[in-house]
């Protein structure tokens, strides 16, 4: 099970950074450093330690889509080993891919996900319809504002939706992924937690854990951003 400082030190009651201090001196590194399936050491990408929160609920929400090569039946790689996988590629090829569509608001990091056949503008528009009545039925009534990057299928399809919703749109700066930093860290938190958390031998069996994987997300998974919280404290009762 991967847990930080954070989870540990809430489990024990004790601080995180007695926690954090405890590992450093036993020489453990961060989660980051380590890949979730094998626990071997990857190369992390750089952090900082500059936080910017919007200061309520669905004053900014953050909106991604992720691409993932489908499961073949029977399991993939990394159920069987890159020995056994090593036309992988090809394979990933022939059974095609998922495309997660995330929004996250900014404020609370609540999150509403769904897998898609594809990124195309009315499919990405459908999305976003049904993740703002998600947030609505989560406390969320008004959206201010849509985070995009400047793909087509954002800067045109989402209109009509946006101009529904009362919202603004907002499109990142070329090249510039991380100023649609919140939902960037869900995609990451997807593919550890949930999408490579363990060896999935159908496609299937890994979509029907996302939903599960979402509730906890938003009800249960603690936070270090909001104190050890998860993102439903931050919102109002339905």
């Amino acid at each position: 099970m991967r847990a930080g400082p954070a989870w540990i030190g809430a489990e024990l009651d004790v601080p995180a950074r007695t926690v954090s201090r405890v590992l450093t001196r036993r020489g453990q590194p961060r989660l980051a450093a380590f890949d979730p399936m094998t626990g071997q050491a990857i190369r992390a990408s750089r952090a900082t330690t500059t936080r910017c929160e919007r200061a309520r609920p669905g004053e900014l929400v953050h909106m991604d889509v992720k691409k993932l090569a489908r499961i073949p039946d029977g399991g993939g790689w990394r159920a069987h080993g890159r020995a056994a996988g090593s036309t992988s590629r090809h394979r990933a090829s022939r059974v095609g891919f998922d495309y997660v569509h995330s929004l996250v608001d900014d404020h609370s990091r609540l999150a509403y996900s769904e897998i898609l056949t594809d990124e195309q503008g009315p499919t990405c528009a459908a999305f976003l319809t049904r993740a703002a009545a998600y947030f609505a039925d989560h406390g969320i009534d008004r959206i201010a504002r849509v985070m995009t990057e400047n793909a087509r299928a954002y800067r045109h399809s989402i209109k009509a939706v946006c101009a529904r919703l009362g919202a603004r749109r907002t499109f990142i700066r070329p090249h510039c992924p991380w100023q649609n930093r919140k939902v960037e860290r869900l995609n990451r938190t997807l593919a550890t937690e949930w999408a490579y958390r363990q060896a999935f031998t159908s496609n299937d069996q890994r979509a029907a854990v996302l939903a599960p994987w979402l509730e906890h997300y938003d009800t249960q998974r603690r936070h270090s951003a909001l104190g050890g919280l998860p993102p439903i404290s931050r919102l109002a009762p339905t």
